[in-house]
């Protein structure tokens, strides 16, 4: 007779709005003592789920995690995940914690359902399942998320990132590099490679195409983070300057106004510091040697009268050279010889004279910005532009006259200009305080006496764009959606499907 009860409330389900609401609280209430009924209890109370009273659907959700026995778990966490999709914000946050709920009944359970619902879903309950791991798995107690759970993570993970977006593929990091087991050296180990493999390393570059370049720069920003004395920027680096440093002129991207050459350098710059042992360390540093002299020109020729034979002066471009410069004192560590027995006389004269000249532009523009930063104090001076710029400058100053050496020298450090400062210890402090001179490297001081006044035109408004912090954030990622930017994803199954 109680099944005959029972069934009598299921049946409620298709009567006037009381008897859904009743239907709504007694169904689960009385769900454990009719297992046999199972199928068609859960099934009843979905169609409450999405009655068009959204009272009724309310209490409906709410209640669906006492379904949530045994085998019937992984179902509900898959319902809960498809019902995500919600746009009545009350709703969306039952099924929240309705997930969250089971999450702390059975977490592999419950992981099943969202990521079943990841793989094969509607793309807007993929989109929201996946934020919901991206806010929610750090919130879960130890208890919860054991070692075996974020192994289950990892693995479906990997899955997942067989076909993504950008914007996917960075919440996707953001999940894993949270998990705790994953914090461990061999854990970053891991998590590079997924990244390369991401980056799909092995390719042929193609610098014209701008989902391409966006690629390698997305997965790039995700690297750098979990770079280490002990988790090597090698593969990085060695494709930097194999393959985008001499294409960097030609370099594409749909992101609307980011200097994508600055970007790229700036990416190199903050890799080179962990770069381990390169099997053609010679070809590339030869490669980072060329594209440096690029950026930093020969004196202008004088006329007879001892003014300048060219039209204007040539722009000394600060950002970049801060960028190559950088990378190159980091690289050059590893072959400390390459300017004296690599280089040929002429070369490495001529890579003096452009040492020298840019030394002596460097000191006419850090005295004009220290005369633009008198005067300011606190906040104003913090975010002052010329600050920056100072950082920069100064940078440049330390790594040149340590290329002054004789035999160069690889041993200052400096901060690169768009990373936070680290406490000094004495010797780092002797360093800053080096920064801080005013005098130019005392090799550049030799040749004519000239004014550097008259051979150096400042360039004006040239950090107005390129300065700043540097965020790896997503910056308006890959074209389209998945099929377009890194690949389609097949035929999609479509409506309910629990």
């Amino acid at each position: 007779q109680h099944k005959d009860a029972y069934q009598a409330i299921l049946d409620g389900v298709k009567g006037g709005a009381k008897e859904k609401r009743l239907a709504a609280q007694f169904i689960p209430k009385f769900f454990k003592h009719f297992p046999e009924l199972a199928d068609s209890a859960i099934n009843a109370q979905l169609d409450l789920c999405e009655d068009e009273d959204v009272s009724i659907r309310r209490q409906a959700i709410k209640e669906l995690p006492q379904f949530a026995t045994g085998d019937n778990l992984p179902r509900v966490a898959d319902i809960l995940t498809q019902l995500l999709q919600s746009d009545d914000s009350a709703e969306f946050n039952l099924v929240n914690n309705a997930l969250l709920s089971i999450f702390k009944m059975d977490a592999k359970g419950t992981l099943g359902g969202l990521f079943s619902q990841i793989l094969q879903g509607e793309d807007i309950v993929r989109e929201r399942a996946i934020k919901f791991l991206s806010t929610k798995l750090k919130t879960l107690p130890e208890d919860v998320m054991t070692k075996e759970v974020e192994e289950f993570i990892l693995t479906e993970s990997k899955k997942v990132l067989e076909d993504v977006t950008g914007e996917e593929f960075v919440l996707f990091m953001k999940i894993l590099s949270g998990l705790k087991s994953l914090q461990t050296v061999s854990g970053r180990q891991q998590l590079v490679e997924l990244v390369a493999e991401q980056a799909d390393l092995e390719q042929t570059f193609n610098p014209s195409d701008p989902d391409c370049v966006d690629r390698l720069l997305q997965c790039t920003r995700q690297a750098v983070p979990l770079f280490s004395k002990n988790v090597h920027s090698t593969k990085f680096v060695t494709y930097f300057c194999e393959h985008v440093l001499p294409n960097l002129s030609s370099l594409t991207t749909p992101v609307e106004g980011l200097d994508i050459q600055l970007e790229v350098l700036k990416l190199l710059a903050e890799m080179s510091s962990f770069c381990g042992d390169m099997e053609k360390l010679e070809s590339n540093l030869k490669k980072l040697f060329d594209k440096l002299l690029e950026y930093m020109p020969l004196p202008p020729e004088e006329a007879e009268n001892g003014e300048n034979a060219g039209n204007e002066e040539p722009k000394l471009q600060f950002s970049y050279v801060e960028c190559l410069l950088y990378s190159f004192h980091q690289l050059g560590r590893k072959l400390p010889d390459f300017l004296t027995t690599k280089l040929d006389a002429e070369k490495l004269k001529d890579f003096k004279i452009r040492l020298q000249y840019f030394a002596r532009g460097l000191q006419v523009y850090i005295r004009q910005l220290r005369l633009a930063l008198q005067g300011k104090t606190g906040e104003a001076l913090k975010t002052e532009e010329a600050m920056v710029a100072l950082k920069i400058t100064n940078n440049i100053n330390v790594l040149i006259k340590d290329l002054f050496h004789i035999p160069p020298s690889y041993k200052s450090t400096v901060t690169l200009s768009w990373k936070p400062v680290q406490k000094a210890d004495a010797s780092q402090k002797r360093t800053s305080e080096d920064t801080t001179s005013s005098s130019p490297p005392k090799k550049a001081s030799a040749g004519p006496k000239r004014d550097a006044r008259q051979i150096y035109n400042p360039p004006s408004g040239k950090y107005s764009s390129n300065l700043g912090s540097f965020s790896y954030e997503q910056r308006g990622g890959f074209r389209g959606g998945r099929g377009r930017g890194w690949g389609g994803r097949g035929n999609r199954s479509r409506g309910r499907i629990y």
